[in-house]
């Protein structure tokens, strides 16, 4: 079976937010557990990028799960896309924090959020975060350990944004999501791969 939500298998788990089930379970989630909540994240985010709003603040604590469903919780940093018009505002709890965002550009869209349900996915095959920065820096150099550096074609943006705040990407080819989730079938891998691009 493919890695593409199809799966019916439902969390069978108290009450709580996805960040407790992760600390609480004592063996990793099978794959077709973790299809099934990722499809549902899909479903949601899908329903607020369509309507024009982007969460911003996706993570394991503001994901609700209750009775097999789960829920995006946490409403309080999302904000209408605007084409043209900037972010004021710095959020994202930083290991699931884009790198443009954590580059500090105030021009961002959905993106930020599947860039987040990337390293969720990975977290929860791992039962542990998969880039943990003590800052932006940090966070910054933990993302081009594992995905390898951007240069000027693979990231021209990324580039341009590093520019002004003085920052140089360590060079770095990465390890690779593979060796960083050894438990992920080739399907899955190449999903997350997709949503940290």
């Amino acid at each position: 079976m493919g890695f593409d939500g199809t799966a019916s298998l439902v969390f069978e788990f108290m009450e709580g937010n996805l960040l407790q089930f992760m600390q609480l379970h004592k063996k990793r989630f099978n794959e077709a557990q973790i299809r099934n909540v990722c499809h549902q994240i899909l479903l949601g985010l899908d329903h607020m990028h369509k309507n024009g709003w982007c969460h911003r603040d996706l993570k394991p604590e503001n994901l609700l799960v209750k009775q097999g469903v789960v829920q995006i919780g946490d409403l309080g940093s999302a904000k209408k896309i605007q084409p043209d018009i900037p972010f004021k505002d710095y959020v994202t709890t930083r290991w699931y924090r884009a790198p443009e965002v954590l580059l500090g550009s105030p021009f961002y869209d959905s993106k930020v959020d599947m860039w987040a349900v990337g390293v969720i996915l990975a977290e929860m095959f791992n039962l542990r975060p998969l880039l943990t920065g003590n800052n932006a820096e940090e966070q910054l150099f933990w993302i081009c350990s594992v995905l390898g550096s951007p240069t000027m074609k693979s990231w021209p943006e990324g580039q341009l944004l590093a520019g002004p705040v003085e920052y140089q990407f360590p060079q770095f080819s990465g390890f690779g999501l593979s060796f960083c989730i050894p438990s992920a079938s080739e399907s899955a891998i190449q999903l997350i791969t997709s949503l940290l691009s």
